[in-house]
């Protein structure tokens, strides 16, 4: 009898202490060609956690592990909103696709908070469109610390009554009041930087009261600098005219990197602590020189800062992640031997043989159809006598691949395979492949050898370069195409709240 109560005892832990997140849902007028992705919002250089299909009748589902609790991006056709989870949550989504993300609906156990999350977030927009900021930045300082003062004041005013009427979590409650000290941080940076200008005033310096009330807002700095992004682009501003300075009479050739200049001026730094340090050099290497095509060096320099500089585990983790999916594995390494079934069930491997082009796609990926396979059928016509073609589908089923092979891909030469699982599929995972990087191609030589970066473009001459080495071929020179194939490059879309 004991036994079996441990045994129950331990389920209950395991079940209880659980990250995993169960979505379903459905968006009315939804597109199949749409895909649901969520990424952890307060991450440095966060990967989406799941990618999921939605069917014909707008419906999906699936299931993720959420790494903490706290706010989540979930992106929807492009357009992206704010939610609030937690581990081991279930939850439900619906609303009309086409008034995403202003409006749609949460039930299930993420429904008080996200409940709260829409109540404060309508008195965010209708109090923020009364504030002037070119206005308050003109005041004198005693007008300007009681306005921000009021504000604050309003705020949580909200915030608790909103709490209150949705029974919400302590958590995410902390977190609404924790974005607004880090937003009224922002507010009294752009003063400082501004105010004197504004007023026609060179000799205004902030006075003790300024630096009190900075200070005050400024008390749970460390809680705000792993949870609040806005918080490390205050903290960036607050270093920008001192870090400018530093790059002007630091920079040696003008060539080096952002993120090799901003880690020596880190290193003069002595009054931030490691933990900012590492949140804001990640910034700056994830948004700035964490790039597709980057060159080898700028990538080995890269690996180096991450190695040298950034001392939090997961941070560094979350780094050498990213630019592994940016970068890809390097020239020289074996081939994934991830399972992949051609259409009538056979396993597939790569052998090598002859040099082999791979390209990566799914039918959902609106550049395929129209922007990829025009050019591939010229680019495998060309090669075909020299080169073999893998063409691997990470649709979210096997019949989806059968159709989508046989639709876009015939008459092409080359072998269609599948990846069991999508998306999920151990050689995506293997090879750091997620949606924005579809459709995307990467070369292999005779040995079944990585032979290139992954591309995204098949008018990249850097690809052309390599198809031609490796084939013994030359290819005619043509005008390479004006736009990348797919998304990765692209101005991501502004996180709408939810409503």
């Amino acid at each position: 009898m004991s036994k079996y109560f441990l045994m129950l005892i331990f389920a209950f832990v395991a079940i209880s202490c659980s990250k995993k997140v169960e979505v379903k849902g459905n968006f009315a007028g939804g597109s199949p060609l749409e895909r649901i992705e969520f990424i952890e919002a307060s991450g440095v250089a966060t990967l989406p956690l799941v990618n999921l299909g939605v069917d014909s009748k707008g419906s999906f589902s699936g299931s993720f592990e959420a790494p903490k609790n706290g706010m989540y991006i979930m992106s929807y056709a492009g357009k992206t909103a704010m939610i609030y989870l937690k581990g081991g949550q279930q939850l439900n989504i619906s609303g009309q696709a086409a008034n995403f993300p202003n409006q749609f609906t949460i039930t299930g156990d993420a429904k008080n908070n996200n409940d709260f999350l829409m109540d404060v977030q309508k008195f965010v927009q209708g109090y923020a469109a009364k504030i002037n900021v070119g206005e308050l930045v003109s005041k004198n300082e005693d007008a300007f610390l009681k306005e921000i003062e009021k504000i604050k004041n309003d705020f949580e005013t909200n915030i608790d009554a909103a709490a209150k009427k949705a029974s919400a979590d302590s958590e995410v409650v902390q977190y609404k009041k924790d974005e607004l000290n880090a937003s009224l941080l922002g507010l009294m940076n752009q003063y400082e930087i501004n105010h004197a200008q504004i007023t026609q005033n060179p000799n205004y310096k902030t006075s003790k009261n300024f630096k009190d009330a900075e200070a005050k807002l400024d008390a749970d700095s460390d809680r705000m600098l792993k949870n609040q992004p806005i918080y490390r682009n205050y903290l960036l501003g607050k270093l920008s005219p001192e870090f400018q300075k530093f790059a002007s009479a630091n920079s040696k050739s003008g060539t080096e990197m952002s993120s090799e200049v901003f880690a020596k001026f880190l290193d003069t730094k002595k009054d931030l602590s490691q933990t900012a340090k590492d949140y804001l050099l990640a910034f700056v290497l994830s948004s700035g020189d964490i790039t597709p095509g980057m060159t080898k060096e700028n990538s080995e320099k890269i690996s180096k800062i991450i190695k040298e500089k950034i001392k939090d585990s997961q941070i560094k983790k979350d780094l050498e992640r990213i630019q592994f999916v940016i970068v890809g594995p390097k020239v020289g390494d074996a081939m994934s031997n991830a399972k992949l079934v051609k259409a009538d069930g056979s396993d597939y491997k790569f052998a090598g043989g002859k040099p082999t082009l791979v390209m990566f796609y799914a039918s959902w990926n609106p550049y395929i159809a129209e922007g990829t396979v025009p050019v591939l059928k010229e680019v495998v016509n060309f090669y075909k006598s020299k080169m073999d073609f893998t063409f691997v589908n990470l649709d979210d089923t096997k019949d989806q691949f059968v159709k989508t092979s046989n639709a876009l891909l015939k008459g092409i030469p080359g072998t269609n395979v599948y990846g069991e699982g999508g998306m999920n599929a151990q050689i995506a995972k293997d090879l750091g492949i997620y949606g924005f990087k579809l459709p995307s191609f990467i070369v292999l030589d005779k040995d079944g050898k990585i032979a290139s970066r992954f591309f995204y473009n098949l008018g990249d001459p850097e690809i052309v370069t390599v198809l031609d080495k490796l084939s013994g071929l030359k290819a005619p020179m043509v005008q390479p195409e004006a736009t990348l194939q797919n998304d990765l490059l692209s101005p991501q879309p502004e996180v709408a709240p939810t409503k």
